[in-house]
Protein backbone atom coordinates (compact mmCIF):
# COMPACT_ATOMS: atom_id res chain seq x y z
CA UNK A 1 0.00 0.00 0.00
CA UNK A 2 1.21 3.49 -0.82
CA UNK A 3 0.42 6.37 1.49
CA UNK A 4 0.72 9.94 0.25
CA UNK A 5 0.53 12.58 2.93
CA UNK A 6 0.63 16.28 2.20
CA UNK A 7 0.70 18.84 5.00
CA UNK A 8 -0.13 22.20 3.54
CA UNK A 9 -0.22 24.08 6.81
CA UNK A 10 0.68 23.27 10.38
CA UNK A 11 -0.82 25.63 12.95
CA UNK A 12 0.97 25.89 16.30
CA UNK A 13 -1.02 28.23 18.53
CA UNK A 14 1.10 29.99 21.11
CA UNK A 15 4.41 28.57 19.86
CA UNK A 16 7.02 30.73 18.21
CA UNK A 17 9.38 28.71 16.03
CA UNK A 18 12.46 30.62 14.95
CA UNK A 19 12.98 30.76 11.17
CA UNK A 20 16.27 28.84 11.43
CA UNK A 21 14.47 26.00 13.27
CA UNK A 22 11.62 25.51 10.80
CA UNK A 23 13.42 23.16 8.40
CA UNK A 24 14.58 20.90 11.22
CA UNK A 25 11.13 20.90 12.81
CA UNK A 26 9.53 20.00 9.48
CA UNK A 27 11.97 17.15 8.92
CA UNK A 28 11.38 15.71 12.40
CA UNK A 29 7.56 15.91 12.04
CA UNK A 30 7.78 14.11 8.69
CA UNK A 31 10.15 11.48 10.07
CA UNK A 32 7.97 10.80 13.12
CA UNK A 33 4.83 10.51 10.99
CA UNK A 34 6.57 8.20 8.54
CA UNK A 35 7.77 5.97 11.38
CA UNK A 36 4.30 5.80 12.96
CA UNK A 37 2.56 5.11 9.64
CA UNK A 38 4.99 2.34 8.72
CA UNK A 39 4.91 0.64 12.12
CA UNK A 40 1.25 1.19 13.09
CA UNK A 41 -0.57 1.76 9.78
CA UNK A 42 -3.77 3.76 9.37
CA UNK A 43 -7.37 3.14 10.33
CA UNK A 44 -9.80 1.44 7.95
CA UNK A 45 -11.86 4.63 7.92
CA UNK A 46 -8.86 6.59 6.73
CA UNK A 47 -8.12 3.94 4.09
CA UNK A 48 -11.63 4.00 2.67
CA UNK A 49 -11.88 7.79 2.56
CA UNK A 50 -8.64 8.88 0.95
CA UNK A 51 -9.27 12.63 0.70
CA UNK A 52 -9.25 14.52 3.99
CA UNK A 53 -9.34 18.28 4.06
CA UNK A 54 -7.98 18.44 7.59
CA UNK A 55 -6.93 16.34 10.55
CA UNK A 56 -7.35 17.66 14.05
CA UNK A 57 -4.29 16.59 15.98
CA UNK A 58 -5.31 17.83 19.39
CA UNK A 59 -3.12 19.24 22.11
CA UNK A 60 0.42 18.49 23.14
CA UNK A 61 2.28 19.42 26.29
CA UNK A 62 5.28 21.51 25.39
CA UNK A 63 8.09 21.41 27.91
CA UNK A 64 10.95 22.92 25.91
CA UNK A 65 9.83 24.65 22.74
CA UNK A 66 13.40 25.58 21.86
CA UNK A 67 14.27 21.99 20.90
CA UNK A 68 12.90 21.32 17.40
CA UNK A 69 13.53 17.55 17.68
CA UNK A 70 11.40 17.13 20.81
CA UNK A 71 8.71 19.47 19.52
CA UNK A 72 8.67 17.76 16.11
CA UNK A 73 8.29 14.31 17.67
CA UNK A 74 5.38 15.49 19.80
CA UNK A 75 3.70 17.11 16.80
CA UNK A 76 4.24 14.03 14.63
CA UNK A 77 2.71 11.79 17.28
CA UNK A 78 -0.26 14.14 17.75
CA UNK A 79 -0.93 14.27 14.01
CA UNK A 80 -0.69 10.48 13.84
CA UNK A 81 -3.25 10.17 16.66
CA UNK A 82 -5.52 12.44 14.60
CA UNK A 83 -5.06 10.19 11.57
CA UNK A 84 -5.81 7.05 13.60
CA UNK A 85 -9.22 8.34 14.79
Amino acid sequence: MNINLHIERLVLDGVLVEPQQRAELKAVVESELRQQLVSQGISSTMQSNNNHQSVRAGSISIENIHKPVSLGQQIGNAVYRGIRK
